[in-house]
C-alpha cells in the first residue's frame, strides 16, 4: 500500500477523523484529573487534520501517562507524523516529541472543583523542513478546572503557547467541555473551544468536537472524536485511539 493511500484509509477508520497532539484523549480539551499513583494509562491512536491544504497529523501516535506519586502525571507522546500537501508529496516520519507533568492542587468536593496545571514542552525532533515539525521548541502553561454532578462532567481552561520559529506567534487556548456518562461502559461528550493566531499567515478559529470513550473491559478502551471549525478556516479534525489501563490492584478491607 503506499503511503497516500494508507493515509487516505487512516482517515476513513478515523471517520475522516489534529495535527497537533495535546489535550485529553479523545478531546483537545484537557482535565486536572491525574492518573492514579502508580497506575499507567497507555494510547495507541491517530490525530489527524484536513483543511483546503491538504491532511496531516498522526498514523500513530503513542501516548503514555503515569502516575508518579499523589495528584502527579508524567506524560510522552512519541508520534510518527504525516504531511500531505494537496498536489504535493506526502511525507512521512517520526515527528515532534511530548513531554509534560499534570499536577493536580485541589481535589474535588461538592463544592470546590478539582484545580489543576499541565504544562507542556514539544522538543523539535520531528523534520520541519518536510513538514513533520515545528523546527523550535513550544511550550503550553495551562490551567485546568473540573467538576462532576452525577452522571455528568464538565471540564476546561486554557492557557498559552509559546511557539517558537519565524513567522511563528505565541498564542492562547481556552476550552470547555461536558460529557456524559450514557450506559456502564459508554461516555459521550463535547467541547467547544478557541485558539488565537499562531502564526503571520493564520487568524484565530473556533471549533466544536464531539466523541467519547466506549470500555471494552476494566483495562481497554476505544476512544473517538471528530469536529469542525465554526469560525475561522474552515478545517475538520479528529481522533481515533485504543487505550490500555493498569497498575497494582487495590487491596480488599482487612487484608
Amino acid at each position: 500500500m503506499t503511503r497516500p493511500s494508507f493515509v487516505t484509509l487512516l482517515a476513513a477508520l478515523s471517520f475522516g477523523l489534529a495535527g497537533k497532539v495535546h489535550a485529553g484523549p479523545p478531546f483537545i480539551t484537557d482535565d486536572p484529573e491525574t492518573v492514579e499513583f502508580q497506575h499507567w494509562e497507555v494510547y495507541l491512536a491517530s490525530q489527524v487534520a484536513h483543511d483546503s491544504g491538504g491532511w496531516s497529523g498522526t498514523a500513530p501516535h503513542l501516548e503514555i501517562n503515569y502516575g508518579a506519586v499523589p495528584n502527579v502525571q508524567l506524560h510522552l507522546i512519541a508520534p510518527l507524523s504525516f504531511s500531505a500537501p494537496k498536489g504535493a508529496r506526502t511525507e512521512y516520519g517520526f515527528g515532534d516529541l511530548e513531554l509534560g507533568a499534570k499536577i493536580r492542587f485541589t481535589e474535588e468536593t461538592d463544592h470546590r472543583p478539582q484545580v489543576g496545571i499541565f504544562p507542556l514542552i514539544e522538543l523539535p525532533t520531528g523534520d520541519s523542513t518536510r513538514g513533520l515539525g515545528n523546527g523550535k521548541a513550544q511550550i503550553f502553561l495551562p490551567i485546568w478546572l473540573q467538576k462532576s454532578f452525577g452522571k455528568w462532567t464538565t471540564y476546561g481552561g486554557g492557557g498559552y503557547w509559546i511557539n517558537q520559529g519565524v513567522g511563528n506567534r505565541n498564542w492562547f487556548y481556552a476550552g470547555w467541555l461536558v460529557q456524559r456518562k450514557i450506559t456502564k461502559q459508554l461516555t459521550l461528550g463535547a467541547e467547544v473551544f478557541h485558539e488565537t493566531r499562531k502564526s503571520d499567515d493564520e487568524a484565530s478559529n473556533t471549533k466544536i468536537n464531539a466523541g467519547g470513550m466506549f470500555d471494552v473491559s476494566d483495562n481497554w478502551h476505544v476512544l473517538f472524536s471528530a469536529g469542525h471549525t465554526v469560525q475561522g478556516r474552515s478545517e475538520f479534525i479528529g481522533y481515533l485511539g485504543l487505550q490500555y489501563t493498569f497498575g497494582p490492584e487495590k487491596k480488599s478491607a482487612g487484608k
